[in-house]
């Protein structure tokens, strides 16, 4: 018998991890390769380590490296040292921030609007430090060159948005009309270093759209709406075409970078899709974000956890970014045939088919076990705690009777689909 335990490396989130310790507590031993394989898991605690180590985890679910370096630095040792798989890639979820995303979709042929870069409006903090100061003076001096602002604007086309080139959670993202905007957003920016891009005006619907592993929940988005509101209940709100395209994408984004668990924002004008935020490897799963799709995302979380784990999947650390250059370079292939080749790459490196056929054979009874689970008073009892912890007191009646609304909505939809 082989037991499988799967580390959860958490910030402040208590929603999600319980739920899906429920789910994989719940699970029966399955039986693969001639074996019998059971599930753990375990939140894990930042201490001291050693870096010759071994851990204890065959997979962990990262929440926390993105922003606390000791948790960082323990996964990447992991990774390179112990082949723990790990959602997701330490590596490229440093290096690779938004612009990097830019780049490399922008080279790939999709079609991100227009984005410039422009300089810090004041220098960095470590270039403040003193030793740094005759250095960055003297280097300015001579190598940063003036700019007009207003002409980059131009060039962008208003309105436009200033957004931090690494940004998350929509942080410092501001709307631009003209240039008094322009100026005011960019005097404010201070050390950040930002990009302008082109408002996709007039556009039909915002999409986001979850990854995990193989598969993608893609879903109407409004983000003006408050956060408990922002994810929309519509099914075949976009045409198949339309909506394959975006899967296509989503994944797309997640195997170039070696991310399995990821979000998309994408906004439809007509026939077209513009993806505008995309490298979001740490993308909100909370109960009051996603409510409908919250059991959705903890289902699909588990399975491919126990896919990577049973069949021994390897994570990969290297890109092999020529795989998919190849097609984006080619201009005798159109958009549409350059999709299709990245839809080919894309479900090879997910193991679309292999992962499918796993689910069918060994991982029948989950959907069941995750219905169960969500309808009942145990889930229902973490749905009010987890409400009350978030709304302000006089909207708890309110928010709670919303929440188990949406939960209750999706229950039914899957007891009547399997009528």
């Amino acid at each position: 018998m082989s037991e499988h335990l799967i580390g959860l490396l958490l910030g402040t989130e208590e929603d999600w991890p319980t739920a899906f310790e429920a789910l994989v507590e719940r699970m029966p031993a399955i039986e693969h390769g001639g074996e019998t394989h059971t599930f753990r898991t375990e939140r894990i605690v930042n201490e001291p380590f050693d870096l010759r180590a071994k851990p204890r985890y065959e997979l962990v679910i990262d929440r926390l490296g993105w922003w606390y370096d000791l948790a960082r630095e323990w996964i990447k040792k992991a990774a390179l040292m112990d082949d723990v798989y790990l959602l997701n890639n330490p590596f490229t979820f440093q290096a690779m921030e938004k612009h990097s995303a830019y780049c490399a979709m922008m080279r790939l042929g999709i079609k991100v609007p227009a984005t410039w870069m422009v300089p810090h409006k004041t220098p960095t903090t470590i270039h403040r430090r003193e030793y740094m100061i005759e250095k960055f003076e003297h280097m300015a001096s001579k190598y940063n060159v003036a700019f007009e602002l207003d002409r980059v604007a131009e060039e962008v086309g208003y309105p436009l948005y200033m957004k931090p080139f690494d940004g998350g959670q929509w942080v410092g993202v501001t709307r631009i009309r003209d240039d008094r905007e322009l100026h005011a957003v960019y005097d404010a920016s201070g050390e950040r270093l930002m990009h302008l891009q082109a408002s996709v005006e007039n556009f039909d619907v915002f999409v986001r759209s979850l990854s995990i592993g193989a598969e993608t929940m893609v879903m109407n988005f409004d983000p003006d709406a408050p956060m408990h509101e922002r994810y929309r209940v519509e099914h075949d709100f976009l045409t198949p075409d339309l909506g394959r395209e975006i899967v296509t994408i989503s994944r797309l984004v997640n195997a170039f970078f070696r991310w399995d668990f990821n979000s998309c924002e994408s906004l439809v004008r007509g026939s077209e899709v513009h993806p505008i935020d995309y490298a979001n490897a740490s993308p909100d799963v909370a109960l009051t974000s996603l409510h409908y799709y919250f059991p959705w995302a903890m289902e699909a979380l588990v399975k491919w956890c126990v896919f990577c784990t049973v069949t021994g999947r390897l994570m990969a650390i290297d890109q092999d970014m020529r795989r998919y250059f190849a097609f984006g370079d080619r201009d005798d292939l159109s958009y549409e045939d350059k999709l299709r080749e990245y839809r080919r790459l894309v479900d090879d490196y997910f193991q679309v088919e292999k992962y499918e056929q796993f689910c069918a054979a060994a991982l029948e009874p989950l959907h069941e076990i995750a219905v169960e689970y969500f309808e009942s008073p145990e889930f229902d009892s973490l749905l009010v705690d987890i409400v009350r912890s978030t709304f302000p007191q006089h909207e708890h009646e309110e928010m709670v009777a919303r929440h188990r609304g949406l939960l209750g909505a999706w229950a039914h939809d899957q007891h009547a689909a399997a009528r």
